[in-house]
């Protein structure tokens, strides 16, 4: 990194950071962007959605570097087509984990994210997919059906309790087993342990032969807290979750109105 270039890396969260409604970004972020790589800085896409439901959203922008995707999970190489790492959840463990729950709370609507890059989102009976209809989706009639192949998380939703509270509660009961985070509206999730955005950035980062101190990041809710800890900057949308607006550096406008372009055009002026 060069004395003129104030930050090397830049790491973005999509939904509620980058993005607006309908998966897409404004005219004014990707130009932002551009100068930004125009000036010599690397651009990452670090997302909770695993690569199928986010290969899309990538080529749309026409983004062709590396993409940390299912939580840090996933390493995809976006130019290429193909995933560099993934890391398997143990389907016994997030079985005995999700049980370990509901012996707390009762009853939680399940869904898993199967690992590889053009593998489904398989939901069991009462889980509810939410504002993604275009995203590849299987139902099963029986929660068994969750684990008959590999997997890189599992997926919940209480009929009573809301996200938070959900995944304060799960925390509590198998954080010592897995990682639990929540990511969005209706989005609480079971991880393998170790694994979240700060270790998948990593990874990306130690490619690109990047540190964490030249890296900006930002993010609007408590999954990219790991994210925030591990950057040189965090800067939170102004509509990102409490949790992540308190340990932030700083905070910027939402993603429906460029936050992202705001701080990108003032540091790469």
């Amino acid at each position: 990194m060069t004395s003129a270039l104030p930050y090397a890396l830049i790491a973005t969260d999509l939904d509620g950071t980058l993005l607006r409604a309908g998966d897409t970004i404004s005219p004014r972020s990707y130009a932002a962007l551009a100068r930004a790589r125009a000036a010599g800085a690397q651009h990452i896409v670090v997302t909770g959605r695993p690569v199928p439901q986010v290969r899309h959203v990538l080529d749309g922008l026409g983004y062709g570097g590396l993409a940390v995707c299912g939580q840090g999970a996933q390493l995809y190489d976006a130019g290429a087509g193909r995933m560099l790492s993934s890391v398997a959840l143990d389907r016994e463990l997030a079985e005995v984990a999700l049980g370990k729950i509901e012996a707390e709370i009762g009853e939680v609507y399940a869904a898993v994210d199967r690992d590889g890059v053009d593998a489904e989102m398989v939901m069991a009976p009462g889980y509810r997919m939410g504002h993604r209809p275009h995203l590849p989706v299987v139902r099963v009639p029986q929660r068994a059906a969750l684990w008959a192949s590999p997997i890189t998380k599992v997926l919940l939703q209480h009929p009573r309790l809301d996200d938070d509270e959900l995944t304060r509660v799960a925390r509590g009961v198998v954080g010592h087993m897995v990682n639990v985070t929540m990511a969005g509206e209706h989005t609480v999730e079971l991880q393998p342990p170790g694994v979240t955005k700060a270790s998948g950035l990593a990874l990306a980062a130690g490619a690109l032969g990047l540190p964490a101190s030249s890296t900006i990041a930002f993010g609007d809710m408590p999954n990219d807290i790991p994210m925030f800890a591990w950057a040189g900057h965090g800067v939170a949308m102004s509509n990102a979750h409490p949790e992540l607006r308190a340990v932030a550096d700083e905070i910027t406008l939402s993603n429906e109105e460029d936050g992202i372009a705001v701080v990108l055009e003032r540091l790469f002026a």
